[in-house]
């Protein structure tokens, strides 16, 4: 899994013109699921996100993460993030998960961060085109890739 997180002071997604989730103080996370992906790198996925330390604390450090300052998350499914550039200038997306799997592992990971205590988690709509607006804080853009949990066993 593949994840953009970007710190907002406020987010939100409209289709078709009306607004379909809205969020102020958190993270906007983008999340791309590739072919493979389980539910146990999903988990660990959402617990890292949750516990990322990128909210400045009274110091001005980042030092504080979503949990602490009580923000929101708005998760978006982004396909693209699994594309493969390697061969010449059109992007493949062979490597994201089909569809119906990709929207399953997007939900689990939307449920996961809810039971990480993030009490505010909005969503995209699936396979949806959307336009997504946003206010970056900082700006702070973390990308998290599973992967490299993987590679560490």
């Amino acid at each position: 899994m593949k994840a953009v997180i970007q710190r907002v002071r406020s987010a939100f997604v409209t289709v078709d013109g009306a607004r379909i989730s809205e969020i102020q103080s958190g993270y906007l996370v983008l999340l791309g699921v590739m072919r493979g992906d389980t539910q146990t790198q999903a988990a660990l996925l959402a617990k890292k996100i949750a516990e990322l330390r990128i909210f400045e604390d009274e110091n001005g450090k980042m030092n504080r993460s979503l949990l602490d300052v009580g923000g929101a998350a708005l998760v978006v499914s982004q396909f693209t993030l699994c594309a493969d550039i390697s061969h010449g200038r059109r992007p493949s997306f062979t490597p994201s998960a089909p569809p119906a799997e990709a929207d399953a592992l997007y939900l689990f990971f939307c449920e996961e961060l809810r039971g990480q205590g993030v009490s505010d988690v909005q969503t995209g709509e699936f396979g949806a085109d959307m336009a997504v607006s946003l206010v970056n804080d900082g700006p702070v853009t973390i990308v998290m890739d599973t992967d490299i949990w993987e590679k560490r066993n």
